[in-house]
């Protein structure tokens, strides 16, 4: 099956930025609509952002104009560019992705993001 792989999570201080990467372990394969999700201490886990592949995009209220989602369908990438970081960003991050057919969700591993006040 296809595992995804998230990069770029770390800890940074209030007002400041990130950039998340995710892609697929091994060959390159076709995806279908991709995302990031994120949870946090005691919530359940939340949509942030989500890219079709013809682009269309969606945010979460909370992080709406602060964070871009972006994708490359050649290489079956998805970035998450977050700016104006705040503590209730604090989170592990999760890629998402559904396969090309619709039919499979694949996820990663998640990544730590910690936004210090």
């Amino acid at each position: 099956q296809v595992q995804l792989v998230e990069s770029g999570g770390g800890l940074v201080q209030a007002g400041g930025s990130l950039q998340l990467s995710c892609g697929p372990s091994g060959s390159i394969v076709e995806l279908g609509t991709m995302g990031w999700y994120r949870q946090a201490p005691g919530v359940q886990r939340e949509l942030v952002a989500s890219i079709s592949r013809l682009g269309n995009t969606h945010y979460a209220d909370a992080v709406k104009g602060r964070f871009t989602i972006r994708r490359d369908n050649a290489k079956s990438t998805v970035s998450l560019q977050m700016n104006s970081l705040k503590p209730d960003d604090t989170a592990v991050y999760y890629c998402n992705a559904r396969s090309f057919s619709g039919i499979f969700d694949y996820w990663g591993q998640g990544t730590q993001v910690t936004v210090s006040s």
